[in-house]
Order: C-alpha cells, then sequence, then structure tokens
C-alpha cells in the first residue's frame, strides 16, 4: 500500500487533538504497522528546555498499536476499537530526550492475544537507529 492509501491517523484512533502524537501510517500488514511522527507533535510534553523526555516513547508506541488496531478493524469491516495500555516490559531506552526537530519511526509487530489482552513487539528508531523497544500490552475495551 501507499501512503494514499492508508486512512488519516484520526480514523484509526481515539487520540485528538494535542494528544494526537503520530503523523501518518507509513506501512501495515495484518502483523505490524509502521507509523511516521514528529517529535514537534507531541508539544504537551515538552520540559522546561524544550525536549520531549524519553518516557512519552510509551505513548508513541501505544499509539501505534493503536493505529494496527484500526487498520486491522477496517480491513474486516468494524470500526476501530479503544483500548488501554497496562503494562511494559523488556523496555530498553538510549536517549534521554528528543529534540522537537526530530522526525522518528516507530513500528508495532503484533506478537499473541489472551482474549481481550494484547502484546506487541515495539520499536522508536530515529535515522534508522533503535532508540527505543519494548514489548507493550494492551486491554481492548470495546468497539466505538
Amino acid at each position: 500500500m501507499s501512503d494514499a492509501e492508508f486512512p488519516g491517523i484520526g480514523e484509526l484512533m481515539p487520540h485528538d487533538g494535542p494528544m494526537r502524537l503520530l503523523s501518518r501510517v507509513l506501512g501495515h500488514s495484518p502483523e505490524s504497522t509502521r507509523c511516521e511522527l514528529a517529535v514537534a507533535a507531541s508539544a504537551l510534553f515538552r520540559d522546561d528546555a524544550g525536549a520531549v523526555p524519553a518516557w512519552v516513547a510509551l505513548e508513541w508506541m501505544a499509539q501505534c498499536i493503536a493505529a494496527h488496531g484500526g487498520l486491522v478493524a477496517l480491513a474486516a469491516g468494524r470500526k476501530p476499537p479503544s483500548g488501554v495500555l497496562v503494562g511494559a516490559r523488556s523496555l530498553a531506552v538510549t536517549e534521554t530526550t528528543f529534540g522537537c526537530s526530530d522526525n522518528l519511526t516507530v513500528s508495532a509487530r503484533f506478537l499473541g492475544a489472551s482474549g481481550a489482552l494484547v502484546s506487541f513487539a515495539c520499536e522508536v528508531e530515529e535515522q534508522g537507529r533503535v532508540v527505543v523497544q519494548g514489548v507493550l500490552s494492551v486491554f481492548v475495551v470495546d468497539e466505538r
């Protein structure tokens, strides 16, 4: 699929306004999704020096999971579901902050599910270098 074939981020998840942190979907398959983000969109989380703390990457990864869930649901003729981030494990972070001019990619790869609890291996990349990675678990709440 080309970029033009993917729905806008706003159609894939409930996040809106300053909480919509992803820019667009770059790639998708039934097993994984890759998105782009401009760190400047995370202005709500800037510290006093104007940088965005690395812990915000958890939200970037969770939103990539939401985009993935939205794409999978739309492909099946359903509405994108809502979900809640419930945990992260094996988290590795190599940066402490990100500059507002940074453009990053974030990916989520489906690992498995147990009922409404789903797990994804996620990564955040800066210029092809993995700077954050971990396994996130999300509880799918409902279909909107």
